[in-house]
């Protein structure tokens, strides 16, 4: 039996998760507990089991094997609502546009559209609230729910969008007194992007306790001697930059 096709305790295939532009390893590490076959994917290396990650490219690793569920954290930087005063020169708008800025914001929004047209028949993407211009000129849809960590045991705010196809809402499961901005008020520091991108632990047991349940028993297990191999990426196009993933965001991370 390959590493792959792992076997519950009660006898039951269980599903292949891509987690991508996750370096964290948090929310891998949830679907690997609960026996599912999952992988990380960044182009910076994990910070959990390097056994399971793929330090390349998160577009090839979607398009090149079959997955059962795709969970991904692309980059915010351009797409965040919270950004939009760069998209001007001097962050004022009687200066004109800054078109470095829109420029990535294009490259951004196809990153993210060329993750969520991914040929995987569960998806997840996750970004904070995003610029009404991706949207209106990229064609991005709108997002299905919006989640807070308050609700998955983590006393704080952080509202993330959630883009679900063909999963259900992730249901609150530990809602937690506390309503700081624990997140948006760290220190600067050379880490700080890191430290705000990863995903909350609630939240990565949510996902993998619900939508893990989803994909039990389906035919798309990948066996770690077919996983795709790490390839190096141009990190410096915005469409490959360190996110993370709960973000983390990178988003996550």
């Amino acid at each position: 039996m390959s590493i792959g096709r792992m076997i519950s305790a009660r006898g039951l295939a269980m599903g292949s998760a891509l987690i991508a532009c996750e370096f964290s390893g948090i929310v891998c590490a949830e679907f690997r507990r609960r026996g599912h076959e999952a992988w990380s994917c960044d182009v910076l290396p994990t910070e959990g089991n390097p056994a399971w990650h793929i330090q390349g490219d998160a577009i090839e690793a979607a398009y090149s094997r079959p997955w059962d569920i795709l969970i991904a954290h692309p980059p915010c930087t351009y797409l965040a609502n919270s950004g939009a005063k760069h998209l001007y020169a001097g962050m004022k708008k009687e200066n004109g546009p800054n078109a470095e800025r829109w420029a990535n914001l294009g490259a951004a929004a196809q990153f993210f559209l060329t993750l969520w047209n991914a040929p995987i028949p569960r998806k997840c993407i996750e970004n904070p609230i995003m610029l009404g211009h991706a949207r209106r000129l990229f064609g991005i849809p709108k997002h299905n729910q919006i989640i807070q960590p308050y609700e998955y045991g983590h006393g704080e705010t952080k509202a993330t969008c959630l883009w679900l196809h063909n999963l259900p809402d992730l249901e609150p499961t530990d809602e937690v007194a506390g309503r700081e901005q624990k997140v948006f008020r760290m220190a600067p520091s050379p880490d700080r992007w890191k430290d705000r991108s990863r995903t909350f632990r609630g939240i990565a047991q949510a996902m993998a306790d619900q939508w893990g349940a989803l994909i039990t028993d389906t035919p798309n297990g990948v066996s770690a001697a077919s996983a795709p191999s790490a390839r190096s990426c141009d990190v410096s196009s915005p469409f490959h930059e360190a996110n993370t993933g709960t973000k983390g965001q990178r988003n996550n991370g």
